[in-house]
């Protein structure tokens, strides 16, 4: 049987919902549909918000030959063969859209062999992707395609799409399902319409009455939307960095808890704080780069899920620490007068002299020994750089 997401899918754009931004009745996108004046796009979004869907309403709107592909099973070969339908589409005046799911696993080749019949106009091209297209799509595709942003849907949009689908016709049964039940659905869904109806098509199949502990019970988990190679890992350890940074201790073990219960390996967490230790606080508390490396250590004996209340810890005292980033910035300065200046000779009183002819090359001459003797003017950086101050 046809899964009830399939089944679910919306035809027009009026039950597309939750991307009002995107196909809403001033948007960009929706004049291009209805003038029929479809650029070629990249569509980028988390999983189940309507990539795939909106690439057929647009073609079913349109009229056109919808071709799809997928990036994880297809290849070259497939798509000269689409590319042959769609030249011969072109001279019986018919456009061709060719939707390719998951253009982010195509190399940079497959991805090139697009170019050519995008800019001739033999197809228009929609690609679906969940990562960051500035990151994994070639920026010659790019720069021939709108990339359109869908975000993660709201739960408003979620209880909308479930309600649409809580039929006896839809799901084969008659059941019982009251407003908090789908409220809970869609909460948990995180965003994703697949998860959400997927979870209420095997509720139904187990029993008539829907309850919270039921969606629990399918759900087993939450479905956090984590990739640990992706955008998302990149924006939530900015989002940790600057919650600490910014002293705000609650927020900051919440984006802790976002990442470990979304797989992150704790050792890369407890690396980070370690830096964060050094370059944010500094000065400021020598102790907390004790902490820190206290617990990189902890995180390697232990592992998780023990070692979630060691970073835990650690996470708030660096956030509740003063702040101080005074060797971040001299370091900072100092790197800078290296690359302007390159090598700079070590000044020959501050160069060791362990042969003759090095004496005689008045290494080491005129240096002052501190503990001995009064070396308040002895200059220790190169000529061009005296009395740089980095501090």
């Amino acid at each position: 049987m046809i899964p009830l997401a399939e089944r679910m899918r919306p035809e027009s754009l009026e039950q597309f919902f939750g991307q009002e931004e995107v196909v809403g009745e001033k948007s960009f996108l929706r004049k291009a549909i209805e003038d029929d004046n479809i650029p070629s796009m990249i569509l980028w979004g988390p999983p189940g918000t309507g990539k795939t869907t909106l690439a057929r309403i647009i073609a079913r709107t349109t009229n056109s030959d919808f071709q799809q592909m997928s990036a994880t099973s297809s290849g070259v070969k497939d798509l000269r063969i689409l590319i042959e339908k769609a030249k011969e589409n072109l001279r019986l005046n018919i456009k061709t859209i060719l939707f390719v799911d998951e253009i982010h696993r195509w190399s940079k080749s497959q991805q090139d062999s697009l170019l050519p019949h995008v800019e001739s106009g033999t197809i228009v091209l929609i690609g679906a992707t969940t990562e960051n297209p500035s990151f994994e799509v070639n920026s010659a595709v790019i720069s021939r395609s709108r990339v359109v942003v869908l975000k993660k849907l709201e739960e408003e949009a979620l209880v909308k799409i479930v309600q649409r689908a809580i039929s006896e016709e839809q799901l084969g049964k008659k059941i019982e399902i009251k407003k908090d039940e789908v409220l809970f659905l869609a909460r948990m869904a995180n965003g994703d319409a697949r998860i959400a109806l997927n979870t209420l098509e095997l509720a139904a199949a187990q029993q008539k009455k829907i309850t919270i502990d039921l969606i629990k019970q399918v759900l087993q988990k939450s479905n956090l939307l984590y990739d640990k190679n992706g955008e998302e890992h990149f924006n939530i350890i900015s989002a940790l960095h600057k919650s600490m940074r910014g002293g705000d201790a609650n927020a900051a073990v919440y984006w802790l808890a976002r990442m470990l219960e979304g797989g992150e390996d704790p050792i890369y967490i407890a690396r980070r704080l370690v830096r964060f230790a050094a370059e944010d606080i500094g000065l400021a508390n020598n102790t907390a780069l004790l902490l820190a490396n206290a617990v990189f250590d902890a995180c390697h004996k232990l592992g998780m899920p023990e070692c979630n209340v060691h970073l835990t810890q650690c996470v708030i005292y660096l956030a509740k620490s003063k702040k101080d980033v005074t060797t971040y910035m001299a370091y900072g300065r100092a790197r800078k007068d290296v690359e302007e200046f390159g090598n700079l000779p070590v000044p020959l009183h501050l160069r060791n002299a362990p042969t003759k002819l090095m004496k005689d090359l008045n290494y080491g001459k005129d240096y002052k020994y501190t503990p001995l003797e009064d070396s308040t003017e002895q200059e220790y950086l190169p000529e061009k750089l005296k009395k740089r101050k980095y501090l």
